[in-house]
């Protein structure tokens, strides 16, 4: 029998996590397994993991979200693993539908709807694709939900708030690069599967709620810069070989909205922090031979999503640039 397990990287928020819980014991195709891994909580988040029966594994300290979801991986053997925000809930036959769709052959990840909690009628977001820019959309983020996010389709991403992978994918891709902490490690792993020929599905059946930024906030200057950060860290370790212009469009671009939120120091900082830890990836990288038509192909889906749905101002600013 197919076994699943839940891995919920965790970091204070006991209201979050308790209703988080909550959904996961409704779920119509339950569960076999939940582990929440603790990032050093100082509320009574133990209390309330053990009160549902779920497995705590407490890391003392805050390593980042990466790092928590690879020790929950590494302390689980089921076949297939989801991975979940603490700030979402699933509706009762999310998991159901999701592995049904995602358990078939050359599927190896899967992601479904993500909506807001705060309005139900807006996405959270469905999958991620990733521009030339070095800049990555949560495909949906903020638009209306309609039948344009109602089509299954293949995916080269799966947006770590709520997905579903089988667990020999970590096998064969490696695990999330936790010199990310937090933020855009799942585009990282995404890439990586796909220069691996690996792809995943999307079910907009399977539907989630995501309350987005609960722990830090919206716009939290540590977001901001480790957003930042991880933009340069995704470049350097795969964009070796790519043009030059749309990197520095895309960056410059993403400085201004920052900007715009009050954030430039913070983004500034990150920048600076991203180079510094980008020194040592850059040595000796060669340009993947499938690099370039992934990225041509993942920036096209960007333009073509925002054209039927339409342009954020990013968007459109940068496809103008870019000559799209």
């Amino acid at each position: 029998m197919v076994r699943v397990a839940a891995v919920i990287p965790h970091w204070n928020r006991r209201d979050l996590l308790s209703a988080a819980l909550e959904s996961i014991a409704q779920q119509k195709r339950p569960f076999d397994e939940v582990v929440v891994v603790d990032n050093g909580s100082t509320d009574d988040s133990e209390a309330v993991a053990r009160q549902a029966r779920a497995r705590f594994l407490p890391l003392g300290r805050n390593l980042g979200f990466a790092a928590a979801v690879n020790h929950g991986i590494r302390n689980t053997q089921a076949d297939w693993i989801a991975i979940l925000n603490n700030d979402v809930t699933l509706e009762p036959f999310w998991l159901a539908r999701i592995l049904q769709a995602a358990d078939f052959p050359g599927n190896h990840f899967a992601s479904g709807k993500i909506l807001s909690t705060n309005d139900s009628s807006i996405l959270d977001g469905a999958f991620d694709e990733i521009s030339r820019g070095a800049c990555a959309w949560r495909c949906g983020s903020g638009k209306p939900d309609s039948p344009v996010w109602n089509t299954s389709r293949t995916i080269r991403i799966a947006p770590l708030t709520a997905a579903l992978f089988r667990r020999n994918l970590f096998d064969e891709a490696g695990l999330l690069d936790e010199s990310f902490e937090s933020y855009l490690e799942d585009v990282d792993f995404g890439l990586r599967c796909a220069l691996l020929g690996r792809h995943g599905v999307y079910v907009p059946l399977a539907v989630a709620y995501h309350r987005g930024s609960a722990t830090l906030g919206a716009w939290n200057s540590d977001t901001v810069r480790l957003i930042s950060r991880n933009q340069v860290l995704l470049a350097a370790k795969h964009y070796s070989g790519q043009p030059r212009f749309p990197i520095l469009a895309g960056q410059l671009l993403w400085g201004f909205v920052a900007l715009r939120h009050y954030k430039g120091w913070a983004y500034c900082k990150g920048k600076l922090a991203g180079w510094r830890a980008a020194r040592s990836l850059t040595a000796d990288k060669k340009e993947h031979p499938l690099l370039r038509e992934i990225l041509e192909q993942s920036e096209q889906t960007i333009f073509e999503l925002q054209q039927q749905t339409g342009f954020d101002l990013y968007w459109r600013t940068y496809f103008c640039l870019s000559r799209r």
